[in-house]
């Protein structure tokens, strides 16, 4: 009796731990890349920026839906508008760091983008969440950028795709930004690489 119950929870407790399955994204799948100017490509020349970068590497229609300043407060005005125009099957969700500069408090930052990825997750779209650094001029400086910890929290909890350090990485070296926090076209491109490669992994992409 008791082998039995042993296995028994040791069965539950692989089936709670068992990440999150997702469907995966034929080709030509409409993808919404929703996100600030690094969404947006600033830093880089036009066509230049991660969505065509990972379109033309994923063969995904992937929409930019970048706009420059954005916050994850005020991002969400302008979101199901998007979600009704082009009805994707994935949402990229890149933002924060503008709440971040303007010093808005992490746990008010996760709730906002809570919000977000709840209002995506009810559409009917899967959800790849690509984690930010609290950014830091300094740490920018010496290549020691980390993410906040509130996107690995929000994916968990919420069970989307998270897509971790690629951000910070590339915001951490010099040859890949345009200036502290913007990326240049190498780093866009190695950001479209690392959300291609989590993607894959996640086995939304093929």
């Amino acid at each position: 009796f008791r082998t039995a119950c042993t296995a028994s929870l040791l069965f539950l407790l692989t089936a709670c731990t068992e990440p999150p399955r997702f469907s995966p994204l034929p080709p030509g799948t409409v993808v919404l890349a929703f996100g600030d100017s690094i969404t947006a490509g600033v830093g880089a020349a036009r066509g230049q920026d991660y969505p065509a970068a990972l379109a033309e590497a994923s063969g995904l229609q992937v929409i930019n839906a970048g706009v420059s300043g954005d916050t994850a407060r005020e991002a969400r005005k302008r979101l199901a508008p998007l979600l009704a125009a082009h009805q994707p099957s994935l949402v990229i969700i890149e933002l924060g760091g503008n709440d971040f500069l303007r010093q808005t408090p992490a746990p008010k930052v996760r709730l906002y983008l809570q919000e977000i990825v709840r209002e995506v997750l009810a559409s009917g779209a899967q959800v790849a969440l690509v984690a930010v650094p609290r950014l830091s001029l300094l740490r920018a400086s010496i290549g020691a950028l980390s993410d906040s910890p509130i996107y690995a929290e929000l994916a968990e909890r919420e069970g989307v795709v998270l897509i971790p350090e690629i951000l910070s990485d590339i915001l951490s070296e010099d040859a890949l930004r345009a200036d502290e926090i913007h990326p240049n076209a190498r780093g866009y491109k190695q950001l479209a690489q690392g959300i291609e490669k989590a993607l894959r992994s996640s086995g939304l992409s093929r």
